[in-house]
């Protein structure tokens, strides 16, 4: 595996792994000892895989495990930003090694990328103290060539929505779209505009949705995200509601999102150079 020659140049390095437990604790386990990053921590297999409130994720052989390691990449409050900004780049990655699965995409509140309405891709972030500065990982898998056949929500990979794509060529696209949105993003001082392309491919919008919160949920539309990146829903009571966490479903098949010319063009600004690695 390796990294676009333009993030290497940006200073991004890369670990690579036949197996581990978890990339997202290799990665962590670097801060603790010194490391400072960017270091992309990268496994063809994990034992331990892990998704959000500890679920597990599925990591058998084929698909693609990536954590990249940032000391200190904004102040703490903006830092579950990052979320965004790695959906945004996996989305970007996505489409530039399989173009044509492009208007079947699509991104889920708040840390999932979607094909055909099932997941394609989640994302975890985790942060910790390390050396008197922020720690923080940011956790990508993405199901190249296989995924779980159970899940919470309906899951696909690349080669059922009909691309091909070997994990060593995501990571390339996606070390290049990741730099370009963490430069977009600027710690945190432009995340009006990464909240803006993130709506801009989000599914849902607009449609009724269900929320599923510890011990109950709730039901409503959803109208969008505040500044900090919570969701707003409007309840059936008409009040609007801020939501900090939680799993959204929706209650009927959400349109397909609508792709502007704005953001097709942020897109093309952003697609890898690298195309004969």
């Amino acid at each position: 595996m390796r990294l676009d020659p333009i993030a290497v140049a940006a200073g991004f390095r890369l670990i690579a792994h036949d197996v581990v437990a978890s990339t997202n604790s290799e990665a962590l386990t670097a801060a603790r000892a010194g490391e400072t990053g960017p270091l992309w921590v990268v496994a063809g297999e994990q034992t331990a895989g892990r998704g959000r409130r500890g679920r597990e994720w599925v990591s058998a052989p084929g698909n693609l495990y990536a954590s990249l390691l940032l000391l200190d990449p904004a102040p703490p409050e903006a830092a579950p930003q990052l979320a965004f900004v790695a959906g945004l780049a996996v989305y970007d990655a996505i489409v530039d090694r399989a173009r044509d699965l492009r208007s079947g995409l699509a991104l889920k509140w708040p840390n999932d990328v979607l094909h055909a309405h099932k997941k394609l891709a989640g994302i975890l972030i985790e942060s910790e103290m390390a050396a008197a500065k922020l720690a923080v990982v940011v956790g990508i898998g993405v199901n190249c060539s296989r995924h779980p056949a159970q899940a919470s929500f309906p899951a696909t990979d690349i080669a059922e929505a009909g691309g091909k794509v070997a994990p060593d060529s995501l990571l390339f696209a996606l070390s290049h779209c990741m730099m370009k949105r963490l430069d977009q993003w600027n710690r945190g001082a432009s995340f009006p505009t990464i909240r803006a392309d993130w709506l801009n491919c989000a599914t849902g919008l607009g449609s009724e949705i269900t929320v599923r919160l510890p011990g109950r949920e709730l039901a409503g539309h959803f109208e969008g995200l505040d500044d900090a990146g919570h969701l707003l829903l409007r309840g059936m009571d008409g009040k609007l509601q801020t939501i900090t966490a939680g799993d959204i479903f929706p209650v009927a098949t959400p349109p397909a999102p609508v792709v502007s010319m704005l953001r097709k063009s942020s897109r093309d600004s952003l697609r890898s150079k690298g195309q004969d690695e």
